[in-house]
């Protein structure tokens, strides 16, 4: 995920929650509404100067959106990581198939179990 995108993304989240439209957050920051859009769904990478306005649009600090931003990317990060067994610490053992006592015709034949022992 590109940095970009994140900021983007963070944006949008919060004009949403302030119920601002795009095209009155473009007005209060003095961006245009085609280059607000083209931030907020990641695809341009604003200057430190129109992240300024657009936070001071948004009433919000700098700091405040690089800490919205650094957890949007950790939780991102965590989410994609894959999940990693420890296989040396697994050992397979064969097990008894299960005894059926009921009526000697109910189970037959020769079955394998097997286990996962951590």
């Amino acid at each position: 995920m590109l940095l970009r995108q994140v900021i983007g993304n963070v944006f949008r989240r919060l004009r949403r929650e302030r119920g601002i439209t795009l095209r009155e957050l473009a007005e209060l920051a003095q961006v245009s509404v085609p280059y607000l859009s083209e931030i907020e769904r990641g695809r341009k990478e604003p200057s430190s100067e129109i992240l300024a306005a657009i936070c001071r649009a948004l009433d919000l600090e700098l700091t405040d959106l690089l800490a919205e931003v650094q957890f949007d990317l950790a939780t991102a990060v965590r989410s994609t990581l894959p999940i990693r067994l420890q296989t040396a610490a697994i050992r397979v053992e064969q097990s008894a198939p299960p005894r059926i006592t009921s009526t000697p015709r109910a189970y037959s034949g020769s079955a394998e179990a097997f286990c996962l022992v951590a």
